[in-house]
């Protein structure tokens, strides 16, 4: 993932921004009596994840869903699956495993949400196949995507089937710089209760909003291949206990690197942090090799 890399992450301040108003007001007013947590990689293919694969592995997904309880699936967004596609995938995994499918970049990208019921009907059809494995589908949108184009943002955002969970991921700076923009994108989240991204990259900060649309937190977080990785990892584990004690239901959080060399280990030193903090007991993956390449 080269989104937001920089030459030289050592000077970039990755601390976390202070909580948008927002998310406070919304954890406030919701049930503190349930949580879940879903932690993954965004691929499972045996030639990015180094040295998490043991070796004559001849399944890769059945074996990533021995150690993750989630993916985040990227290959959707490159490819409309088949039904018979996420039937299969569906039945190499455990029952608490979840799928979170990127939708198809002919709707994001190619069509920028333009005249999309067709591919959108397409996509959630072929995704429903996940049934009680379907985690969230979320809608990336391109970086030069702007506010000028609000209107089919919304008319997407309420013709989504309301049957599929959803999440969106805005990337253009001016969503962001612009507050009357950003206020109003966040009320059309909310009201049709559908999830804000945000997303962890050294060279886009703004996209760290920390405006939450629902109780749902779905975070993307980006490795530089810098030692700075792990604290960060520490910061995270920290607003997510403050979250949780807030009213947080639930956590989707998706690891990924700019040079993918080590996502599952990172993952892992997440997981077992997370753990002790807040006292759950996700199952801490394990690297296939020793001594794994980080950076």
């Amino acid at each position: 993932m080269q989104f937001g890399k920089v030459e030289d992450p050592s000077i970039i301040n990755f601390s976390l921004p202070a909580d948008a108003p927002e998310t406070k007001d919304l954890l406030k007013n919701t049930s503190k009596s349930t949580f879940e947590a879903y932690v993954g990689c965004a691929k499972w293919n045996k030639a990015d994840l180094k040295g998490f694969y043991p070796r004559g592995t001849k399944d890769e997904l059945t074996y990533y869903a021995t150690q993750f309880n989630s993916i985040e699936l990227n290959a959707t967004f490159y490819n409309l699956p088949s039904s018979a596609q996420v039937s299969s995938w569906r039945d190499k995994t455990p029952d608490d495993f979840k799928f979170f499918p990127k939708i198809t970049n002919s709707v994001s990208h190619y069509r920028r949400l333009i005249d999309v019921k067709e591919p959108v009907t397409l996509f959630c059809d072929a995704i429903s196949h996940f049934e009680e494995k379907l985690g969230m589908a979320f809608l990336q949108l391109h970086d030069n995507f702007k506010p000028k184009d609000f209107d089919r943002l919304k008319t997407f955002v309420e013709d989504f089937p309301k049957v599929i969970p959803l999440a969106i991921e805005v990337r253009n700076e001016e969503w962001f710089t612009n507050k009357a923009i950003a206020d109003e994108l966040y009320q059309l989240l909310k009201k049709h209760h559908i999830t804000n991204v945000l997303v962890d990259t050294a060279g886009r900060r703004d996209m760290m909003h920390m405006k939450l649309s629902t109780p749902i937190a779905f975070i993307r977080y980006v490795g530089a291949n810098h030692e700075s990785d792990y604290s960060r990892l520490d910061e995270w584990v920290k607003r997510i206990v403050d979250w949780k004690a807030a009213g947080l239901q639930k956590l989707y959080f998706f690891v990924h690197q700019n040079v993918e060399l080590a996502s599952p280990l990172l993952s892992a030193y997440f997981i077992e942090k997370l753990n002790k903090a807040i006292g759950i007991k996700l199952h801490i993956p394990v690297m296939a090799t020793e001594n794994p390449t980080l950076f």
